[in-house]
This record gives C-alpha cells, structure tokens and sequence, in this order.
C-alpha cells in the first residue's frame, strides 16, 4: 500500500498521480477522515495540556475549589477516552481505504486510461511468413491429440484442458527449459506452495480487491494465483540486510484463477485458462537499484523467447492498463500467426515499496545502524507456459500439421517434431 502519511498528508497529488488508475475509492470520504483525525489529535492536545495545567495548581486550591477541579479532570478523562477510541476508529476506516488505492504510476509511465495508449520499446525477430494458410493452436492440438477440450469440459467445466501424449512433455519441457535457464543467470529456484493465507494474498495486493477472482477453500485458505503470492511472502515480516539484496527467484507453481472480470474473452483455445502454469521471476532490491534490477528482469523474460527464437514486443503500459499494485510494467507480447497480432506472454512489474509496506518487508539500510527501509519487490512471469506452448505451435507449424520443437527444446524433448 502507499504511505499512509504521505497520502494524508498530499491528499490533492496523490488523487492527481491515479486520475487514470480507476480507483474506486471515495476520497472526499477520506478527506473527510483526515480532516475529523486532526480536529482531534488538536482536542486531545489541548485537553492534556489542560490537565497538565490542572495538576500544577491543584496543591494551590482550597477544598472547594480543588473538588470542582476534580470534577473538571474527570469530565476531561471521559472526553479524552471518547477521543481515543474515535481516533482508533477514523485509523481503522482510513486503514481499510488504503488497501483499495492502487500505487501511484512512475514518472516515466504513459499517463492515459487504456491500453491504447501503451508505448512499444522494441521488437526482436520478424514474423515468419508461411507458404499455407497457417492454423490456430486449438486445431493443430485436437487434430493431433494433444489437446482435448470436449473431454476437460465433462470433468471440469469451461477453461479447462487435457494436455495429452507430446503436449504434455512440451509443457514440461518447457518449465525445465526456463527453470534452467533462469537458475544460470542468478535465480534461486523455489517451488512454492499452491495455497496461501489471507495475509498473504493481502501482502502482495490480491485482497480485498480482487478476491472475487480467486478460489478460496473452506479454512479462508486461497489457491495462488501466481507464484508471486507465496514467494513474496517468502520474506513476510523480515528485516533483511544491505548484503542479501538483491535476491532473485524464479518458481515454478500451477496458477488458479476464477477469471471473473473477463467474460467472453479468449474462450477458445487455452489462452486464458482456470488453471495454468507458469514460471514466475521474483526480485527483493534497494530502492536505489530498483530501475536497473527492473530492466534486468524484463531481459531476462526476454531471453527466453530469444532462445525459443519466437517474436516479440517489449510494450510500456499506460497508467490506466497497469496491473493494481504496479508503479511500472513492460508487457511482453508474442506473436501469434493465427490471430496475425502480438499477444501477451508476460508482465514485469516494478511495484516500489507498495508490497513490501503491505507486508512488512524491510532491510537494515547501510548508512545507519538501525535505520532501516522498505526493499522494492519485483516480478515478471518468465515465461507463462501455456502461452509458451500456444505459440511454438503456430510458430512452428508445417503444412501437414506435424510441429517443428525449438532447437533449444531438443534435448528435452528428444524430437525434433511432434504432432
């Protein structure tokens, strides 16, 4: 979450920095808040003031005047409780509020309200052009074998999908691949927990605002929506010191998502599933190295799709297309020859210290012994691997349907073609 002080006390900027984030918060409510807290803070100053002032000059009262001083302090005693227990009350509501406020963009972010107005950085490779009318993957996947949609329908429900024969030794091919290649450039592989607490889900900003997107269990436990969750909070109410940072993780986990906001869209296919893996990318780093460890992690996504030689685009998102804890996010987008479009592979977000403030998560800053400061959390998926699998096979397509493996693949898969 932001600063609760700084929010108080830059009410006016702070709505400014999210004209564009969507933000469903009253903030006259909470203006209204800030503005009762200090009326009281100011009354209960001024009444211990006067008690103090009452005390001193007890010793010099007679009887009578010193019992109407006695009933004056008592009437002070009982406002002042009032005042603290309101007080607490305004801290509780403004509290709650804070959680619903996304961060505030980076300087450096597009400031509009949607994703038209997302900035591309840069591509690697050109698309390939085919000799035949190109299929989407759903096709090249039923027609081989590979992917069953009728059959996951039965057992489970929409969203859902069999992975079969090759396909399934692609995806973990896949994950073995980028666990790899990630753990060679300074990664510590972890695999994570599939379900967390509320104060986890809470820590890295999926609750409360999001909680109708996630599958949560009788105990008030919640499947992870991505690795992000668990890993964060690897490091949940921690002080950690100069010499640790940066820390770097890359996890494998399966990801659940009810997907509620997102009716009608990519239905077909397993471009947005209930249930998909993924291998995410997770940094702890100072503020002032957050920029560059920031840049780091998008290269590294991107290294991965270099190796698999699979175009892409690195696009900078407007404030407005943003994920709700991010201050900055490059999205990378893949190319998918049947929809003749890029489509996003990953995001990498910066998130600042917003994460690390909702979950406590500090380092012991070099300059003074016991100063100490919210690390900035990082993350980016590197890569999604449905998504990975959905693109090798369009990518890679021949005229008889059969799929070409990536070369870097080979010796995972021990073929040079499936389907």
């Amino acid at each position: 979450m932001l600063d609760v002080k700084y929010v108080l006390s830059h009410l006016d900027e702070v709505i400014d920095g999210l004209k564009y984030r969507n933000a469903k918060v009253d903030f006259e409510a909470l203006r209204a808040l800030r503005e009762e807290r200090r009326e009281k803070v100011l009354r209960y100053d001024q009444l211990r003031f006067e008690q103090r002032q009452a005390s001193d000059t007890m010793r010099t009262l007679d009887k009578a005047q010193a019992a109407e001083l006695r009933s004056q302090l008592k009437e002070m005693s009982v406002e002042l409780k009032a005042i603290d227990a309101r007080r607490t009350e305004i801290d509780e509501e403004i509290q709650k509020m804070m959680l619903y406020i996304p961060n505030i963009p980076a300087a450096d972010v597009p400031q509009a309200a949607d994703e038209e107005s997302n900035v591309e950085i840069r591509r690697w490779s050109e698309p390939r052009k085919f000799d035949f009318e190109p299929k989407d993957h759903a096709f090249l996947g039923e027609t081989s074998n590979m992917l069953d949609f009728e059959r996951a329908a039965k057992v489970s429900g929409a969203r859902f999908t069999f992975l079969k024969g090759a396909a399934v030794r692609l995806e973990l091919a896949l994950i073995q691949f980028m666990l790899d290649v990630h753990e060679s450039r300074g990664y510590t592989m972890v695999m994570p927990p599939y379900m967390v607490n509320r104060a986890s889900m809470t820590g890295t900003g999926q609750l409360p605002k999001f909680e109708d997107d996630a599958y949560k269990t009788n105990e008030d436990m919640f499947l992870i929506p991505t690795a992000e969750v668990p890993v964060t909070n690897l490091h949940r109410d921690e002080l950690l010191t100069p010499d640790q940072l940066p820390i770097k993780y890359c996890a494998y986990s399966a990801c659940f998502r009810l997907e509620a906001g997102s009716a009608g869209r990519d239905t077909h296919g397993i471009i947005r599933q209930h249930q998909f893996d993924k291998v995410e990318l997770v940094k702890f780093t100072t503020p002032e190295n957050s920029e560059t460890e920031h840049q780091a992690l998008v290269n590294d996504a991107e290294e991965i799709l270099k190796r698999l030689n699979l175009p892409y685009r690195v696009m900078l998102l407007s404030a407005g297309d943003m994920g709700f804890s991010a201050r900055k996010c490059y999205d990378l987008e893949v190319w998918l020859p049947s929809q003749n479009c890029y489509r996003e592979i990953s995001s990498c977000s910066n998130f600042g210290d917003y994460q690390a403030r909702r979950a406590n998560i500090r380092y012991r800053t070099p300059d003074a012994k016991d100063k100490t400061a919210f690390v900035h959390t990082l993350n980016g998926s590197g890569l999604a691997v449905g998504r990975t699998l959905v693109a090798i096979f369009e990518n890679y397509q021949r005229a008889d349907g059969k799929i070409d493996v990536p070369e870097a693949l080979r010796d995972y898969m021990k073929c040079d073609v499936i389907g």
